[in-house]
């Protein structure tokens, strides 16, 4: 299997690792050659990499900063472990480019697809564990957070407290978050909500949960309040 430069190293081989076609196979391909295939999709291997993921990424910051406070340390993981943060890491090591995808879902774009690219890396994820264990999947997971955790931990906080805090110092009334929409099945749902204030709809965030997808909002809308500055 041919596999990005990046990729390819950060994984530090393949031969060792049966399950990685299937965490590369996305559902359209599968569907389209199920006549000719027995390979399986990403998805099972998705369900096991997103807990691996959870449990790796926790210890590595706990580890990193061990005088860290558990809000500081589960706003980290969320903000890594997050749609866009896992898409972002995808992104790096082109892992798009690595999928196998149905004509029509190419066609459509989804090899750059945000929520497709964070299934796929917690489909690795899940196919380094069971191909060559936890403590492999945990030194991917460094991995992943030396790349994408970068944000001083004093700076680390609950964004919706911080979102409030500078909308009421501005005179506003508290921040609302209004759900927008689920996507996908129970076992992997992703939640879509909006955060509203000064009369405007300021961002949308995602995440595996309503909470999450609402710091996700926050932390943009603080982003875009910074920048009006």
């Amino acid at each position: 299997m041919k596999l990005p430069a990046l990729l390819e190293t950060f994984l530090g081989g393949t031969e060792d690792l049966p399950h990685l076609e299937e965490a590369l196979t996305h559902p359209s391909w599968a569907n389209e050659h199920r006549q000719t295939s027995t390979r399986s999709d990403y998805q099972r291997l998705e369900f096991l990499g997103d807990a691996v993921l959870s449990l790796a990424v926790s210890e590595a910051l706990m580890l990193r900063f061990p005088d860290a406070r558990e809000g500081d340390l589960s706003f980290r993981r969320a903000a890594i472990v997050s749609t866009e943060g896992l898409a972002r890491f995808a992104r790096e090591l082109d892992m798009g480019l690595a999928l196998s995808l149905g004509r029509g879902a190419d066609a459509a774009g989804e090899r750059e697809q945000t929520s497709v690219l964070a299934d796929v890396t917690e489909a690795i994820f899940g196919a380094v564990y069971l191909d060559r264990g936890f403590e492999a999947a945990r030194r991917l997971a460094t991995v992943l957070c030396d790349r994408t955790d970068h944000q001083p931990m004093a700076l680390v906080r609950d964004a919706k407290s911080a979102l409030q805090e500078r909308v009421q110092a501005k005179g506003g009334s508290s921040p609302r978050y209004a759900l927008v929409e689920a996507i996908g099945p129970d076992h992997q749902r992703e939640f879509v909500v909006e955060v509203e204030a000064f009369g405007e709809i300021l961002a949308r965030g995602t995440g595996r949960s309503k909470k999450a997808a609402e710091q996700s909002a926050a932390q943009t809308a603080l982003t875009l309040l910074a920048s009006r500055e």
